[in-house]
């Protein structure tokens, strides 16, 4: 009779732990507890271990999930997942989890910060255990959501002082400082810059640091282009900036990339032009990602951390997954320069 009843079950759909209890001789109490690892005596787990992998038995991940109202995910939110920051951020970030037993689920939001927002509110389904998110751009409603959300949430970027969020952040403008100081130590003065968007947090940051390092060494800005953090941008901004410049005489004699995409579309259109790297014009980059290993001449970049953004951020959520009375933590992680061909 059982025997019947076990042929039913594997005809009609998955085993589940009462066809592994049956085809075992056990009762469901016991499978459950062999199969959920609480224990047995070494006959009865042998059977019921046996059982399972005859019937092909799968664990429901989501039961068990439910019953210690923890999903085992950790999800990660950034802008681009093809921007190769967020590639080594991210691989730091799932070695790191990966030691207690988590996965990462991955979230390209394109900057979109109603998209963001609304991936904040809906962690209320409690579909990972906590969130590493890096948004380009930070708003009222990103706070809001941020102090209202259902599980745990650190942020890899700048944060006002007051927020009461764990937090990992880059010092750009400490890094900017690197860049130009380099430049100028080599002889340049004409320093041109080729950033991302002002509206965001990076290029804001990025823009402030820029201005305020030429003026700490008594220049002025040679010229300042503003695009997109990507490779298309870097490319179409630097044409822009060699026909506004017009003779090698006003041509700047180095560039800064606020990152290392816009850096390799910035080296493209110089050589394009006729223009020597680093001969007529300095080349630097931010963020030192494997970019600037794959140009010629291999870039200048200012390593902004990005690998150890990601390891910080996803120990301070660990921590706060096993402790949610931690008050609101912020680390800053220091840039150091790279000096590569370019310069």
């Amino acid at each position: 009779m059982g025997r019947k009843r076990f042929q039913s079950q594997v005809a009609t759909g998955p085993a589940t732990v009462r066809t592994v209890a049956d085809l075992a001789g056990v009762s469901i109490a016991s499978a459950s507890r062999v199969l959920n690892g609480l224990g047995g005596s070494p006959e009865l787990s042998a059977r019921v271990k046996a059982a399972a992998e005859r019937v092909g038995y799968v664990p429901n991940a989501i039961a068990r999930s439910l019953q210690a109202q923890r999903t085992g995910l950790i999800g990660l939110a950034v802008a681009d997942i093809g921007n190769p920051v967020y590639v080594q951020m991210m691989r730091a970030i799932e070695a790191e989890i990966a030691d207690c037993g988590r996965q990462l689920l991955i979230h390209a939001t394109n900057a979109n910060a109603a998209g963001e927002t609304e991936l904040l509110r809906g962690l209320a389904r409690r579909y990972v255990d906590g969130m590493i998110m890096s948004p380009l751009r930070v708003t009222e409603a990103h706070l809001n959501a941020l102090a209202k959300s259902a599980v745990p949430v650190v942020v890899v970027g700048q944060l006002p002082d007051d927020a009461p969020i764990d937090n990992v952040r880059a010092d750009s403008i400490a890094g900017v400082r690197l860049a130009v100081d380099h430049l100028v130590d080599t002889g340049r003065r004409r320093i041109a810059m080729i950033n991302g968007p002002l509206d965001t947090v990076p290029g804001a940051a990025r823009d402030t640091g820029f201005r305020s390092a030429l003026a700490a060494r008594g220049l002025a800005p040679a010229d300042v282009e503003y695009g997109d953090f990507t490779f298309e941008a870097g490319l179409a901004a630097a044409r822009r900036l060699l026909e506004r410049s017009g003779g090698t005489g006003d041509r700047p004699d180095a560039i800064l990339a606020a990152n290392d995409l816009i850096a390799a579309g910035t080296l493209h259109a110089l050589l394009a032009a006729g223009v020597r790297v680093p001969h007529d014009v300095a080349l630097v980059g931010m963020d030192n990602t494997d970019i600037t290993e794959l140009t010629f001449p291999r870039l200048t970049s200012v390593d902004l951390g990005a690998a150890e953004r990601g390891r910080r951020a996803a120990r301070l959520l660990l921590s706060r997954l096993d402790d949610g009375t931690i008050g609101p933590r912020r680390e800053t992680v220091p840039p150091t320069l790279v000096q590569r061909d370019s310069t």
